[in-house]
């Protein structure tokens, strides 16, 4: 178990990269961890080269909160007020354990700061299950999205047998856009969601890249 990380005492060791099938499977690059269950959730820990990406915990709220208090969360159904961005925080944990998978919080291994969040999303009233992202103030430009959703649409097809994903996007929403495109994903089509808001739905590869 890599050292240093914090995990140790909430995750054990569920495989390390290279994968058994040899160089270049579906973790290469990765480690990945089951929880133990010692924090809100029971959601797996998987290990990046700048990232590590865990299960959402009680003091992410700040970071999360801080977020969708900015003009950058109106992409992602914001700006809430606290106690909004409260339940949907809680909403978020709620979600691993109605779906056995949800987004995690994305923690960079060089300064153990909060970056962001990533993985799958599927609420009621959704067509199927989503790969979405999100970065906090700070951490964009560096490549670190495409890092973790890759390994959360990774692990999504290889552990849950979620493949392929789409991902819903504000159709102004050009960086998400061009991330979706970068990973391989292309428009499928347009879809109006529960709130009445238009997306584009981005279909990712049947395939993972290896």
């Amino acid at each position: 178990m890599t050292g240093g990380t914090g995990i140790s005492s909430r995750g054990r060791r569920f495989s390390d990269a290279p994968d058994t099938r040899g160089p270049g499977g579906p973790f290469a690059g990765m480690t990945t961890y089951e929880s133990t269950g010692a924090g809100a959730t029971n959601a797996p820990v998987i290990e990046t080269e700048r990232l590590i990406l865990r299960g959402p915990e009680p003091g992410d709220f700040p970071a999360f909160a801080a977020f969708y208090a900015s003009p950058r969360s109106a992409m992602n159904a914001g700006p809430l007020e606290r106690p909004a961005a409260w339940r949907a925080f809680a909403t978020a944990i709620g979600h691993w354990a109605l779906r056995g998978y949800g987004m995690w919080t994305l923690v960079d291994r060089a300064s153990g700061a909060l970056a962001g969040r990533a993985g799958l999303w599927f609420p009621e009233g959704w067509p199927e299950p989503e790969l979405g992202w999100t970065l906090y103030d700070g951490f964009e430009g560096r490549g670190l999205a495409t890092e973790a959703t890759l390994a959360a649409r990774t692990y999504a097809a290889q552990i849950y047998g979620l493949a392929p994903l789409i991902s819903i996007i504000d159709p102004a929403n050009d960086r998400s856009i061009a991330l979706a495109t970068r990973l391989g994903a292309v428009h499928e089509n347009d879809w109006t969601a529960p709130s009445g808001r238009t997306a584009r739905i981005y279909r990712h590869p049947a395939e993972v890249p290896e």
